[in-house]
């Protein structure tokens, strides 16, 4: 993940360095044609100059940011999963696993629906 490496090295727990690595990595490998991006000091991915989902930590918890449209359409699989959200963000805690089959959801979800979107962000 050369496009994170600099984010990366300055997460100091070195179990939450790996469980964040190990989400990017997933990411990258499932959807090879999205686009690494560190911006805002935070790592995400973009498919063609259209923001996906980014990513950042905390002492808790890794948040995951798709957009507000994608939490609301999402939020009862997201509360299954275990995990609380805001507008724009949902939270897992580092205690919890990563529900990957969640993720690959709201990725897809992303991608399909702003396959047009000329725009970063949605209007």
């Amino acid at each position: 993940m050369e496009a994170f490496e600099s984010y990366l090295t300055k997460i100091d727990h070195p179990e939450h360095r790996a469980r964040t690595e190990e989400v990017l990595s997933w990411v990258a490998e499932k959807f090879p044609s999205l686009e690494p991006k560190l911006a805002w000091n935070q790592p995400m991915f973009t498919d063609h100059g259209t923001f996906i989902i980014g990513f950042s930590v905390s002492k808790q918890h890794m948040s995951v940011a798709p957009e507000n449209i994608v939490i609301d359409r999402f939020a009862d699989d997201i509360v299954k999963a275990g995990y609380d959200h805001t507008k724009g963000l949902f939270r897992i805690p580092w205690k919890n696993e990563v529900d990957f089959s969640l993720l690959e959801k709201l990725i897809a979800f992303n991608i399909e629906d702003k396959a047009d979107c000329s725009t970063f962000w949605r209007k």
